[in-house]
C-alpha cells in the first residue's frame, strides 16, 4: 500500500508539472490582451500571429509529451530511485519549455538560438522518456504483470533520434528552423512498426 501511494504521487506530481507548464505558455498572451486599447482581431493576428503560434505548437508539444509520459507509466505498478531520478529530469525539461517558447515566439525561426534552445529542450524530454521506458524494461518488476515482455524502446529509440537531428538541422540550417520538427511524425510511425514487428518476431 505504501509502494503505491508513491507511485500515484509520483504520477500526480508529473501531472501538476505539465498542467502548471502548459498554464503558463498563456501569459504572454493575456500580457497581449492588455495592448489591444479598441483594435480589431485582424490587426491582433497580424501583429501577434507568431506568439499565437508558439502557443500552440507548445501547448501541442506539451500534450502530447503528456500522452507519451501516461502511455508509459499506465503500464507501470512501481518505481525505482534511478526512475524517480530520470522522471525529475522529465519534469524539469517541461517546466523550462515555456522559456523557450518565449524566446521562440516574437523572433521566429530567425533567432537560431531560441530555435537551437527550444529543440533542445524537447530533445532534454525526449530521451528522458526513453531512460524511463529502459529502466522499466530492465526491471519487469516495476511493470504491470499483463505488460511484462510487452515493451520496447523502439518507438523511444526512434524519437530520440529524430529530436537530435532535428536539433543539428536547426543549427546547420538555420532556414529551415523548426519546419524540420516535422520529422517526428515518420520517425514515430517508423518506431511503432519497428516496436510491433520485434513483439510478434518474439511471439
Amino acid at each position: 500500500m505504501e509502494a503505491q501511494r508513491g507511485f500515484d504521487r509520483l504520477v500526480n506530481l508529473s501531472d501538476a508539472v505539465v498542467a502548471i507548464a502548459a498554464t503558463l505558455l498563456i501569459l504572454p498572451l493575456v500580457d497581449i490582451a492588455g495592448e489591444i486599447d479598441g483594435a480589431d482581431l485582424g490587426t491582433l493576428l497580424d501583429e501577434h500571429w507568431q506568439e499565437l503560434f508558439a502557443f500552440a505548437l507548445s501547448f501541442a508539444v506539451i500534450c502530447r509529451f503528456w500522452l507519451v509520459h501516461h502511455g508509459l507509466f499506465v503500464k507501470l505498478v512501481g518505481f525505482s530511485g534511478a526512475l524517480v531520478a530520470v522522471n525529475f529530469v522529465w519534469m524539469a525539461s517541461i517546466a523550462f519549455l515555456p522559456f523557450p517558447t518565449e524566446l521562440v515566439a516574437p523572433a521566429g525561426n530567425e533567432s537560431t538560438f531560441g530555435s537551437a534552445l527550444y529543440v533542445a529542450t524537447m530533445c532534454v524530454t525526449t530521451a528522458s522518456t526513453t531512460v524511463i521506458a529502459w529502466l522499466a524494461i530492465r526491471n519487469p518488476a516495476l511493470q504491470a504483470p499483463e505488460e511484462r515482455g510487452r515493451m520496447t524502446l523502439h518507438s523511444g529509440v526512434a524519437s530520440t533520434i529524430t529530436m537530435f537531428v532535428v536539433l543539428a538541422i536547426v543549427l546547420v540550417l538555420p532556414d529551415v528552423g523548426l519546419w524540420s520538427l516535422l520529422l517526428l511524425f515518420p520517425a514515430g510511425f517508423i518506431g511503432e512498426r519497428l516496436g510491433r514487428r520485434a513483439l510478434a518476431a518474439n511471439n
